[in-house]
């Protein structure tokens, strides 16, 4: 059974490192165009409004998909019920929100928001279709059909969305390609899993699963509110050039930690749920997981902070300079939050979603009330405090998963902390080794280069062992390939 579980572990990072990592390299390139062809008017057109896609969203999937992942058996009215339920309950929602849409542009005083926001809605209405699909495949850990409807989703919509950038369409083209995505992710999940809805309705699992879902769904708002606040306030204060130079910085800075916390998100929740009746080796399970999220999310992200500068003018022109000083800080915060979320699946794995639900609403209440006490004092400080908050919510969820299952602060520590140290080191190192490189071409490359070789060679030297047992795993992947 362990090495099952071993197996199925493995094969699901494997093809959750594959599908992150084909996601966030469309997403690179596609970004890229996109930030060539429009401007941070249009960018910030979309942030104001992408809180309010993500709370419909919250809603219509009212935290139906955690609970289904966390039953031990599932049954066909199960799925049909929260299939249901959430079509209906997300046709009602986008109903709501068409006829809110003027409310929306007031606050934001952008009229043009109310068209943008009764089509770029539609997208939570197609998502509603996916939810009882994609967690039949969750719960299978059917892991390399969820990563190929992925990789299908991102191609299309994001080949689409540059068309029409190129055509001229501004903002259109992002909200196109966000509409696309979930919708195509939706029909790529009903093609891969056999279940399939009948006409035939009972609320009784949802009765059941409510006093779980429930919190859930309180939850995944107020992280919602956490991911987006600054867009929130922004948006309100500042102009919308502002709010688009934050928001492409932003942008680079999440797809770096989506690139590491994707890889393990859609594992660690199923995986760990698996494992819940034994603590000791739960605790094995996750205190390995935080060890390999730490090994890749530190240098990642901090060596994007690195390279911001360069990056930035290289790939989307000076235009977009201020954003990368933005992104510098936001990354360091970045860092961080991977590991928060494999926080946060260890504890839902044990059922507490109201241990869940207190601790984001926390995070997200101190997040509100500091962004508005800095909202006088610029964007940049404001970005400060954020990423200081987002470093701290760490220690948060720590604490209650040591109530829960034992797993202390020297504990995290000493999973985390070697690759904190060797990152800094890597990326402090490189930059006095490559400050004097003024071909800014030149010094991208080598920056990623000498970076890449340093954080190898003090992983290798100091041999440690998640890092030799990744290396293992990938090179016997290839010679079987072979």
């Amino acid at each position: 059974m362990e090495k099952t579980l071993k197996e199925k572990t493995a094969k699901g990072l494997l093809w959750g490192s594959l599908n992150n990592t084909f996601m966030q390299l469309m997403g690179l390139v596609f970004g890229i165009i996109l930030g060539r062809l429009l401007s941070p008017s249009d960018y910030g057109m979309m942030a104001m409004i992408v809180i309010f896609s993500a709370i419909a969203g919250n809603i219509q999937d009212s935290g139906f998909k955690a609970a289904l992942i966390n039953q031990k058996e599932i049954r066909h009215e199960d799925y049909n019920s929260v299939f249901w339920f959430n079509v209906v309950t997300s046709l009602c929602i986008y109903a709501i929100l068409f006829f809110c849409a003027p409310l929306i542009a007031l606050y934001y005083r952008t009229p043009e928001l109310i068209p943008l926001c009764r089509y770029s809605f539609i997208g939570f209405v197609f998502a509603s279709l996916n939810i009882a699909q994609s967690s039949y495949l969750a719960h299978e850990l059917r892991f390399e059909e969820m990563a190929k409807g992925g990789m299908t989703a991102i191609t299309i919509s994001s080949i689409t969305g540059a068309v029409m950038a190129f055509l001229g369409c501004g903002y259109w083209s992002l909200a196109t390609q966000s509409i696309l995505f979930i919708g195509i992710n939706a029909m790529m999940s009903w093609y891969y899993s056999p279940w399939r809805p009948t006409f035939e309705f009972s609320f009784a699992p949802i009765k059941r699963m409510f006093p779980f879902s429930v919190k859930m769904l309180i939850t995944t708002i107020f992280n919602s509110i956490n991911n987006n606040v600054l867009n929130i306030i922004l948006g309100r204060y500042y102009s919308k050039h502002d709010v688009g130079n934050y928001y492409q910085g932003n942008q680079w800075n999440t797809k770096g930690y989506t690139l590491v916390q994707g890889t393990i998100g859609n594992v660690a929740q199923p995986v760990l749920a698996s494992v819940k009746e034994d603590n000791n080796r739960q605790v094995r399970v996750f205190s390995k997981m935080i060890r390999f999220t730490a090994l890749i999310s530190f240098p990642l992200m901090f060596g994007l902070a690195l390279v911001a500068d360069e990056f930035i003018v290289i790939t989307i022109t000076s235009k977009w300079i201020a954003s990368a000083a933005l992104m510098k800080i936001l990354c360091i915060g970045g860092a961080f939050v991977p590991i928060a979320n494999t926080f946060s699946n260890l504890i839902v794995s044990k059922g507490k979603s109201n241990i869940f639900m207190w601790c984001t609403m926390s995070i997200s209440i101190a997040q509100i009330a500091f962004m508005v006490i800095l909202s006088g004092y610029g964007i940049r400080t404001m970005v400060m405090g954020f990423t200081c908050l987002t470093i701290l919510s760490t220690l948060l969820w720590q604490y209650f998963a040591h109530r829960l299952t034992g797993y202390n602060i020297m504990r995290l520590f000493k999973d985390i902390a070697p690759f904190i140290l060797a990152s800094a080191g890597t990326m402090i190192s490189t930059y006095y080794i490559t400050h004097e490189i003024t071909n800014i071409y030149l010094l991208l490359i080598s920056r990623i280069i000498i970076a890449a070789t340093i954080y190898c060679a003090i992983m290798k030297i100091a041999r440690v062992k998640i890092f030799d047992e990744c290396v293992s795993f990938i090179l016997q992947k290839i010679h079987t390939e072979k």
